[in-house]
Parts: structure tokens; sequence; C-alpha cells
């Protein structure tokens, strides 16, 4: 076979495939409609992707006049990958299936002990999670990890990430690896999250758009014309570092980040404490505003200024057209509705702010996302430029939920 007509094959296999998982069940006349490929170039590739255990036959369409037709849809579990969300607090696992929906998730307190603990944690929740969901470990080709800080492209170490001790002293990918005994991406957890909401979230399809992050810490994942902004040594987005909040020549923050050190769960708790002498949980704080509690709606109304000033540089760069506030704390309406107020006070740009959609899920979601569009061109392109597979649409997705 030419060169030509392997790129052409390779092509035209993963316009099958891409229809089959946006659309199936589906029979190959509706294949041919929506590719413009002949009937029987779609049997022949039919046929080997059956054979290869990739697609399967569902039925035969029914409520036509005429003869039926055979349909196909994707083995939704021939091949899948692992997906993990390592936070300060929490570690997400789960796995997405080649039909690009999202199994149920397992969800622990991170191991406190950090380092190759926190790695171990990780291997053990991916294969319990694969377990949960009858999968085959085998089967799970890739792993996709978020992480609260900066992954060293040549190192391996994850930099700025305070509340994970020893995560900055050894290459985590290469651990991860060993451990699971599959091949690692590591990402910025907030690049994920902007990377799931552009896919399923409330940022679905916007091209420029901006996801802030505000719980354990602060960050921020942002989409320019389509792309993932990542700067030099994938330190784009580093929020916390802005400087302003606490003093940023003061050297904790150059360890945690001025801004962090105010807005965050510890700067939170400790505003509180100083206004009131009494301590208090974040949830806390929320629940005593809402019965009218002084300092903390002082609390809450210096947060959101702070977060405000954060969205105006933003704005101010990039220019997003929507930003999208999540994590446990800028996910919360009483502080959404503040920074909504606020932002226009100060910066002349007009921006949509809205509040996450996907919860806790925004950096699975963009793991899955990665993580599949990677599976699909080791599994289908076959290295050809321009041959690969789109991921579904939202409502073409589905997450299961977690692991009771």
């Amino acid at each position: 076979m030419s060169d030509a007509s392997r790129k052409s094959r390779q092509l035209s296999l993963c316009m099958v495939m891409e229809t089959i998982v946006h659309c199936g069940p589906i029979s190959r006349a509706s294949i041919a409609k929506q590719t413009g490929l002949s009937k029987q170039t779609i049997s022949e590739i039919a046929r080997l992707l059956e054979e290869d255990g990739w697609i399967r036959e569902t039925g035969r369409t029914s409520g036509h006049v005429g003869r039926t037709a055979v349909t196909y849809e994707i083995v939704p579990n021939a091949a899948c990958i692992a997906a993990v969300d390592l936070g300060g607090t929490k570690t997400r696992a789960a796995i997405a299936n080649l039909s690009c929906n999202v199994l149920a998730e397992l969800v622990e307190p991170t191991d406190k002990r950090g380092g190759r603990h926190v790695v171990e944690q990780i291997a053990r929740m991916c294969r319990s999670v694969a377990q949960h969901n009858a999968i085959d470990f085998h089967r799970v080709r890739l792993a996709v990890v978020g992480v609260p800080g900066v992954p060293h492209p040549q190192t391996g170490h994850v930099l700025m990430a305070p509340n994970i001790p020893g995560i900055d002293t050894f290459d985590v990918g290469a651990a991860l690896k060993e451990e699971l005994g599959l091949d690692v991406l590591l990402e910025n957890d907030v690049n994920l999250a902007v990377l799931g909401e552009h896919w399923v979230g409330t940022g679905a399809g916007i091209d420029d758009l901006a996801y802030i992050a505000l719980g354990t810490g602060i960050g921020a994942g942002i989409i320019v014309n389509g792309e993932l902004v990542r700067g030099a040594a994938n330190a784009a987005g580093e929020l916390g570092f802005l400087p302003f909040g606490a003093d940023p020549f003061e050297p904790a923050s150059l360890r945690i980040g001025a801004l962090e050190r105010v807005t965050a769960t510890a700067g939170m708790r400790m505003r509180f404490r100083d206004l009131s002498g009494r301590s208090l949980d974040v949830p806390g704080i929320f629940d005593a505003a809402d019965e009218g509690d002084s300092a903390a709606l002082t609390v809450i109304d210096e947060t959101a200024r702070y977060v405000a000033r954060a969205v105006a540089a933003i704005c101010a760069i990039t220019g997003p057209r929507r930003v999208v506030l999540g994590g446990s704390i800028g996910g919360r309406r009483e502080l959404a509705d503040r920074v909504r107020e606020l932002v226009p006070l100060c910066t002349p740009r007009r921006v949509d702010i809205v509040t996450t959609a996907l919860g806790t899920t925004g950096a699975i979601a963009g793991g899955a996302a990665v993580g599949l569009g990677h599976l699909h061109a080791i599994l289908f392109s076959g290295g050809v430029p321009g041959a690969e597979i789109a991921l579904p649409p939202p409502d073409v997705v589905k997450f299961a939920g977690t692991v009771q």
C-alpha cells in the first residue's frame, strides 16, 4: 500500500470511528451519509474494527420502510484511561472509556504524608475504581493526573504545591508510571478543569475562557483562541502569586503566594480568627455569614474583592469572554454573586462570570478529555496528521457519580 493510500485509509478509519462514537448505534448507510465515504469502504473498515474488538453489532434498524440494516456501536471498555485529581485535601480517581463516558469515581482524603505515599495512594485508587467498574486494569492504557502545582517538564518534580509535602523532591510522573505500569501524563489541576469546562461545562465551546479555582489554594486555567495557555515551564495561571493581598515581598509570599495567603482556606480562617477571636472552618464561616455574623461577612466580602481583582487582572491580559468560578470556595453562590457585582467596578471590560456546573468533577472531566484524545490518537490515528477523533459534544457524555 502506498503512503498516500495508507494516509487516506487512516483518515477514513478515524471518520468512521468518530461517527460511531458520537452517534452509535448507527447503521453503515447513516455512517456513509455523515462521512461521505462509500458503503464498501465503510463495510471494510467496520469489519476490521469489529475483528479487532473496537466495535460491535447492536442489532438492526427498525421503524423504517424496506430492509433493516445492521447497526454498530463502540465496545466501551475495550480500552480506558484513568483520570486523577490530586488535591491538597482530597484525591479523586475515575475511569473513562472509549465512549467518552466517565465511570464512577473514588474519593479519599489525600495522604497527609505527601511525597511517595501520595503516589502509592493514586495507584491504589486507580486499580480500585477500575475494579468497582468491573474493568480489567490491563485495559487501562493511560493515566492523566492533575496536580495542584506546576509539573516541571524536565525533572518531573511538582513545584509550587505547598499543600502536599515532598512532591517537589522526585520525578512524580516516573514514580506513577512505575506504580501503575502504564504511561502517565501530569498536568496542572486547574488547567485540566478549564479543559473540562471547555468540553462539557459552563464554558463549552467558548474559545476565550478562564477558570478560577478557589479552595485550599487559588489558581487559574486559561484558554485563548481555543488553546490552553501554559507559559514558560507550565507556570501560567498561578494566580496565588499575584502581587497583592499579603505583602508580596515577605518570604512567605515566595513560597505560598501573596494572594493565596489571604484568599484561600488558611487565609480566610486566619482572617476570621483575627476579627472575631473564634476559630471556624470555611463552611462554618459561610454559615455564620448567613446568620448575619459581622466578622464572617467581612471575610467573605474581602475575599470577593480579592477574587474580583484577580478576574480584572486576567481580563487585562487575556481578555476572556467568560470566567468560570469553581472550587470549594469559588463555586459558592454567596461569593460568586459578590464577585459578579465587584468586577465591573475595577475593569472596563465586560466579562460573563458564572459558577461551574461540574462541581468537583472539573479536573476529572479535563483529564478524561486529554486522556481520551491521546488514547484515540494512539489506537486509531496511526501517526497520520489530521487523522484524529473529535470528542463528542456535552449531551453525549455521561458522569456516573461517586463510588459509595
